[in-house]
């Protein structure tokens, strides 16, 4: 896997970056020796099995649990889970897609796109009222502005939850599995959205994801976790044509390889086991 040099992720350009990051919870390592970052206007996908660490990463880079060894920033700065001040300013730089949208069920729209603004911008109500329906617009969805929650299909209330994380205009904006419960056309739809707003506001993006036909297609570079640590990093291409039996097993989606089909038999297992048996004699 190539490296990259402190200098790299120290990038005037990189909006969010990891430099040899070790997190857990406690005592339990999740990942150690992560290092990437995410540039402005840059689409970063991180793929991963299940249990790979994706969610614990995401937790770190929003500072919701703080990292155990390395260097964490965020827009050129320490990201420090102790010092909330500075914590809480750069939150305010960040945009976050939740993986099953988490709209307001009793707010329409409108109002869902609206609440950021409200919660952290000092605009009067023509001013609230031209940045949702720009924001709407931006999602094709400035026409639904009236309608509630309940009216309105999944596909359509991700993008209402796209329009609420890029509100504010962050430069940075987190991805919990954006392509989750979609059908094809509303995958594709966000998939795009996911690319353009990147553009157009030139902010990073980050996403934690599983689908890879999508993300591979918008994703200027990708990381792969595995085995509590990070096996790959390139951009897609460089990644489809690796040799590395780990990423080869999970890109093709492989039963049996690195990541082994049959749970490891342990000494704890040979232990209950005996007990076992030795109970049926």
């Amino acid at each position: 896997m190539p490296t990259q040099t402190l200098s790299d992720v120290s990038s005037p350009e990189a909006v969010l970056s990891f430099h040899d990051v070790t997190v857990g919870y406690g005592n339990r390592i999740i990942l150690q020796s992560i290092t990437m970052q995410v540039k402005r206007g840059q689409v970063v996908a991180v793929i991963g099995g299940s249990g790979s660490g994706k969610t614990t990463l995401l937790r770190a880079a929003t500072g919701q649990i703080p990292i155990q060894q390395g260097e964490l920033s965020a827009f050129g700065q320490p990201l420090d889970t102790h010092d909330s001040r500075r914590l809480y300013e750069q939150r305010q730089r960040m945009g976050v897609l939740f993986q099953q949208g988490a709209l307001f069920t009793d707010l329409d729209v409108f109002e869902n796109v609206a609440f950021p603004l409200r919660e952290h911008a000092q605009l009067s109500e023509s001013e609230v009222r031209e940045r949702v329906l720009s924001k709407l617009q931006d999602v094709g969805l400035r026409g639904a502005a009236h309608l509630k929650t309940s009216e309105i299909s999944g596909g359509m209330a991700r993008r209402v939850a796209l329009a609420r994380a890029i509100v504010l205009e962050p430069e940075l904006i987190f991805y919990d599995e954006p392509f989750a419960g979609l059908d094809p056309i509303s995958l594709g739809v966000i998939a795009q959205l996911i690319r353009s707003m990147s553009q157009t506001l030139g902010c990073g993006a980050l996403l934690i994801t599983h689908d890879l036909e999508e993300s591979f297609a918008i994703a200027d570079q990708v990381y792969l976790l595995g085995r509590g640590s990070l096996v790959a990093a390139g951009t897609p291409q460089a990644l489809q044509a690796s040799t590395d039996p780990f990423v080869v097993q999970f890109l093709k989606g492989q039963p049996d390889g690195p990541v082994a089909f049959h749970y490891p038999e342990t000494a704890a297992f040979q232990e209950w086991l005996a007990r076992q048996q030795g109970g049926q004699s």
